[in-house]
């Protein structure tokens, strides 16, 4: 069958929450089967876990934020694509703040954590959601126009559309596919950083936010050029860690999804209305293990193990 997986040992991060500024520690810990993605705010009075659910998503402001009660964790998008790119079905991860480290703004750094801690195949089948039939979400009209959408397809791919006017971003390919099952997440994704405008900078921090952001951790532009004195990882960059953030917040769902996500202009907010529209009608999707490797669609059985 093909397995659920997660980590074989403990590995730990520490870093700075690119909104908070504040310093945190991340420790990553192996999980039994059927736990899935735990959270743990373990500097608490009382530690407080916040299981990953469409529904424990709480606010989409910059970016996906999950809770319980009045225990957050922020900005957990980066680490939950990581995971999925690795196929991790069950983890906990203790955090001592209240935002995942930004580290380099991108998904790479989280990989290397989950490489160096291995790959554990559990002794259980893993369990995806397959879409069954389309599902859409759409917000504003005209220039203002945003969707995303799902589509049956037997495998995991995404394809992004991008609309800014901004010179550094024309110059790049503001469209992108990715399919999991044919790519490499790692090469293809994962060193994507995330990006901003220093025009937004002082409105951002007046209101609290990206008080740990700066070149080392994201792609910073003014209003003609890149800053970041090493430009680009990827010619096509800004596209690709759109792609990176959706991953990560439809992976809030639960499980690996089979299906084909396609967006215009999405963002946090849009995608997890997306996965909550999946769930809200069983007729939607449909959960599915395989009980053998060859009827799992191409690519997903070597997943994390070929890394």
């Amino acid at each position: 069958m093909l397995q659920q997986r997660t980590l074989k040992t403990i590995t730990r991060a520490v870093g700075m929450g690119l909104h908070s500024g504040q310093r945190v520690e991340m420790t990553l810990r192996p999980a039994q089967p059927d736990t899935g993605i735990v959270f743990r705010r373990v500097d608490l009075p009382e530690p407080v876990d916040i299981p990953i659910n469409a529904q424990a998503v709480v606010d989409t402001r910059m970016a996906s934020t999950i809770a319980t009660g009045n225990a957050k964790v922020h900005t957990i998008e980066h680490l939950m694509s990581a995971l999925c790119g690795m196929g991790i079905d069950n983890l906990y991860i203790d955090i001592t703040a209240e935002e995942v480290p930004i580290l380099d703004g991108s998904s790479a750094s989280f990989m290397f954590l989950l490489q160096s801690a291995g790959v554990e195949l559990q002794d259980a089948p893993k369990k995806f959601i397959r879409i069954r039939r389309p599902v859409e979400v759409r917000e504003g009209e005209g220039k203002s126009l945003k969707w995303a959408r799902f589509d049956p397809y037997h495998g995991y791919k995404l394809k992004f559309d991008i609309d800014f006017s901004h010179p550094a971003v024309d110059s790049t390919g503001q469209s992108f596919e990715f399919d999991m099952g044919q790519g490499n997440y790692m090469r293809d994704i994962a060193r994507a950083r995330t990006f901003g405008f220093t025009k937004d900078v002082e409105m951002l921090r007046t209101n609290g936010l990206a008080l740990g952001g700066g070149l080392d951790n994201a792609i910073v532009m003014d209003d003609y050029k890149v800053l970041n004195s090493d430009g680009l990882r990827y010619d096509d960059e800004f596209v690709k860690h759109k792609i990176l953030d959706a991953i990560g917040d439809l992976f809030v769902i639960g499980h690996p999804i089979l299906g084909a996500y396609s967006a215009f202009r999405s963002g946090h907010g849009l995608n997890n209305q997306l996965i909550r529209a999946v769930m809200a009608d069983e007729a939607n999707y449909e959960y599915i293990t395989f009980d053998s490797e060859r009827k799992a669609p191409a690519g997903f059985a070597q997943t994390a193990l070929a890394w």
